[in-house]
């Protein structure tokens, strides 16, 4: 998603189809939040519910400005390989609707927004980790400082056109470092610093609504193509239409890879296996799908399901409370989806680098990939922590203990997901008085 160098002669024009393309790959990419929201919401119990929907929308609200007064021109403009910095898009107020991004036929507006989305969707994706029992205020706070210090700095190394992670020539096609691994290596930071929940790994914690948790993720997988395929900026050349066949390829084969896992380990094909399977294979696509054959996305989805369905039983194993398997997916899928890069990259696709199965027998691409991984992993985790520590240590980050387990959607939002009073209740109570009524009836039977 960085910047090409052209010559003066073969300066791109505006192309209305990539721009029309572009656009609808953004609205995707933002339909993924609220799909999350569904995805993350049916996997809680029913006192968080709406805690954990507010966790992605209040993303959507925070990150959209910020993006605009100052995210956009840190992460993408021109300073160093650190940081960038672009005073005319401060604000968004020097840039001209048909001003092209460098090496594109897209408007700098379009990409501007494409990259908010990315932008909305990341920490979101952190907040899975914290089910029922951070406070909301802290929460938004966190979103703003880790936007801020976290992950547009990590943009700016991976897809700026001076970022450090891109001269090194690491691959990331559309997130699996800058996204996936820097949301979950946050998220583990995080939880290690404000603690398990009351009753883990003693009280049930099963999802409360299975079906919330399939829309969610179907919503994904369906976003997942602007988000995947859209990171090419246009549909000039192909790479886009094989990231797009990658996306599919690897989810499903991501999906019957944990299942047979699962199967094979508990007894049973889960709905919620399906779902996690198919994000798990998204997530690894991610990064590789534009550096992949087809069947190099069926090696990478099927490693990544059976690696991520072993992954989340490790909070079990080393005692942190990552509630609904955000750093065994994102963080866990992240990083097998980037390192694969190193052994099934093709050199036919984005870009000419070879993995080992391909010739690059002195693992060059390989170890340009783990440099990638190891330097956002490490500096999220360190920089959420510290983070979440600040915090925590000023305004408190968790609810308190009786509020927790009271339910955290009262406490923090004075709502509850259902109710079944009023209106509801006239169902709930006709029911109830048929079951009394059909026990008396049998009860005189019997007698």
């Amino acid at each position: 998603m960085a910047p090409a160098i052209t010559l003066a002669a073969e300066a791109p024009k505006l192309s209305s189809a990539n721009t029309g393309f572009m656009l609808i790959c953004s609205a995707l990419v933002l339909l993924m939040t609220p799909g999350l929201a569904f995805f993350y919401g049916g996997m809680v119990r029913v006192k968080s519910t709406l805690n954990m929907l507010m966790m992605s929308f209040i993303s959507m609200g925070i990150v959209t400005i910020l993006w605009v007064l100052y995210g956009f021109s840190l992460a993408f403009g021109e300073h160093n390989s650190l940081i960038g910095w672009n005073s005319d898009w401060f604000g968004l107020s020097h840039i001209g609707l048909t001003e092209l991004w460098p090496g594109y036929s897209i408007p700098v507006f379009v990409f501007m927004v494409f990259q908010m989305m990315f932008a909305i969707i990341t920490p979101a994706l952190i907040s899975g980790a914290l089910a029922d029992r951070v406070k909301f205020s802290a929460w938004s706070l966190f979103i703003a400082l880790w936007v801020t210090i976290v992950y547009v700095p990590v943009a700016h190394w991976v897809w700026g056109a001076d970022g450090w992670a891109f001269k090194l020539g690491v691959i990331d096609f559309a997130g699996g470092t800058a996204v996936h691994i820097n949301a979950g290596a946050a998220a583990l930071g995080v939880i290690l610093v404000i603690g398990k929940r009351v009753g883990f790994k003693k009280d049930p914690m099963r999802p409360h609504s299975l079906p919330w948790v399939m829309l969610g993720a179907g919503l994904l997988w369906f976003g997942w193509f602007g988000f995947n395929a859209g990171s090419w900026l246009g549909n000039d050349d192909g790479v886009g239409a094989l990231m797009f066949v990658n996306t599919q390829v690897a989810t499903a084969a991501a999906m019957l890879a944990w299942l047979a896992y699962e199967k094979i380990r508990h007894g049973a094909f889960t709905t919620l296996g399906a779902a996690s399977g198919a994000v798990a294979g998204l997530v690894a696509i991610t990064p590789s799908g534009g550096a992949v054959s087809p069947l190099g996305a069926i090696a990478v989805g099927a490693i990544a399901g059976v690696a991520c369905a072993a992954a989340v039983g490790l909070k079990f194993r080393f005692g942190y409370d990552d509630s609904l398997d955000v750093v065994g997916v994102h963080m866990v899928g992240g990083i097998i989806g980037s390192l694969l890069i190193g052994f099934f990259a093709t050199g036919k696709g984005q870009s000419a680098a070879t993995g080992v199965f391909y010739g690059d027998h002195t693992f060059t691409q390989l170890w340009k990939q783990c440099a990638g991984v190891g330097a956002v992993l490490a500096y999220s985790l360190v920089v959420s922590a510290v983070l979440a520590f600040l915090l925590d240590k000023t305004i408190g980050m968790r609810v308190s203990e009786d509020e927790e387990i009271s339910g955290i959607d009262q406490a923090e939002h004075a709502e509850t997901a259902y109710d079944f009073s009023g209106a509801g209740g006239g169902v709930v109570g006709s029911v109830s008085a048929s079951a009394l009524a059909t026990a008396a009836q049998t009860k005189k039977v019997d007698a």
